[in-house]
């Protein structure tokens, strides 16, 4: 008869998503896992079949804990430029208060891992596509109402904001300077003028 599992897997994808952050894929080692998690290596191995196994868990939580809300976000408002503002103002803040200057997930495992595992380059192109579909909506739409420009495609500024959005938290970690942070912020948002 098999065991019952003792353990809140949620929480231990969450625990195991801040070791990832910090330490990367490949300076995580399953002896860390077990230890952030409160979880016996054998147990998450039953549970998640591999390193590999939690690491795919936990990219789909990062996208559920914070693509989902901001493609939410993208798609609460009226006013296009407003909404976008916010969105970058959200990630510079994020960036400049983030003393522990942990890694945006999807630029670590862009870096990291994409290009040799494809299960990884699928997860992270679901989740930028799908922060892209929200920014062409919106965008599209405040087209039609005249509060962004039509010089470009609504497609094209899409993709370059989420290129911008992923380049300020590739700086942030290098330098959380709120004010440079937000003078490249203004660059990009620019675009919508």
């Amino acid at each position: 008869m098999a065991r019952t599992r003792e353990f809140d897997l949620d929480a231990a994808v969450d625990a195991a998503m801040e070791v990832f952050r910090s330490k990367g894929y490949e300076g995580t080692s399953i002896r860390d896992l077990a230890q952030a998690t409160g979880v016996g290596s054998g147990s998450l191995y039953a549970a998640f079949g591999s390193k590999d196994g939690l690491y795919l868990a936990v990219l789909d939580r990062y996208r559920q804990r914070y693509a989902k809300p901001l493609v939410e976000m993208l798609r609460s408002g009226e006013d296009a430029r407003e909404v976008i503002r916010e969105v970058f103002v959200g990630v510079v803040d994020d960036m400049a208060g983030d003393g522990q200057r942990l890694a945006c997930l999807i630029v670590g495992a862009s870096m990291e891992r994409a290009h040799q595992d494809l299960r990884v380059a699928e997860r992270l192109r679901s989740t930028t596509q799908c922060v892209e579909l929200a920014l062409y909506d919106l965008l599209a739409e405040g087209q039609l109402r005249g509060q962004i420009s039509t010089d470009r495609s609504a497609r094209d500024l899409a993709s370059f904001l989420v290129t911008s959005l992923q380049g300020l938290r590739v700086m942030g970690a290098i330098n959380p300077d709120r004010a440079t942070l937000m003078r490249s912020a203004e660059v990009a948002l620019s675009c919508l003028n």
